[in-house]
């Protein structure tokens, strides 16, 4: 009896393992422009068509399309939740539903910092696939810590290119062209625009 006891015991500590370590962390980034949201909104799709549980998440410093929803450059747009921090999300999209969640999307994921901490919670805590999308360097090429800090718990990492706007060539960087020098400027082509290093180096 004792051997099944230890046996049942040990099978359980397995589940219990198993479930712990289904979680995956996959992370989009690149410049503006390059289409991270785009590939964030397709592979959230993708995960919705095999029947798995969905959400978006968005920063609500981001209003340049719409509040409550993620929305690509061309106009696709995917409903979401927009919040000033991350580890408030399941309480704000309600503790039965988050347990429910398969799959959460974070776009300009650059805005939050608590990125970190709330994907070791929800991959390897929760069992959640987390996807982020966001910009990886700001438009002095320094980086953006919260982003770059998740690429250790990252299942995969794919960097996303642009088209340079001067010369059609591939853009890896962001050109601020305006003249004002705050690291947090909301905008969109008014502000930004994608550029080879060429380009950037000589702007």
């Amino acid at each position: 009896m004792a051997s099944s006891s230890s046996s049942s015991s040990l099978s359980l500590d397995t589940a219990k393992h198993h479930s712990h370590s289904s979680g995956e962390v996959h992370v989009i980034v690149g410049p503006m422009f390059a289409g991270k949201t785009t590939a964030l909104l397709r592979r959230i799709q993708s995960e919705l068509n095999t029947g798995r549980n969905v959400a978006i998440v968005k920063s609500s410093k981001d209003t340049r399309y719409a509040i409550d929803s993620a929305v690509t450059h061309d106009g696709i747009k995917f409903p979401c939740l927009a919040l000033s921090d991350l580890l408030s999300f399941r309480e704000k999209y309600g503790n039965d539903a988050y347990q429910k969640l398969d799959v959460i999307g974070i776009d300009e994921a650059q805005f939050f910092g608590d990125l970190y901490e709330f994907c070791c919670k929800a991959a390897d805590e929760d069992g959640k696939i987390v996807i982020v999308a966001g910009l990886d360097g700001d438009y002095l090429r320094r980086s953006f810590e919260s982003v770059l800090q998740i690429i250790p718990l990252a299942n995969s990492v794919t960097k996303l290119t642009a088209r340079c706007e001067v010369c059609g060539k591939c853009a890896f960087f962001t050109l601020r062209k305006t003249k004002q020098r705050e690291i947090e400027l909301i905008g969109g082509a008014d502000v930004y625009m994608p550029v080879c290093r060429l380009h950037y180096v000589n702007s």
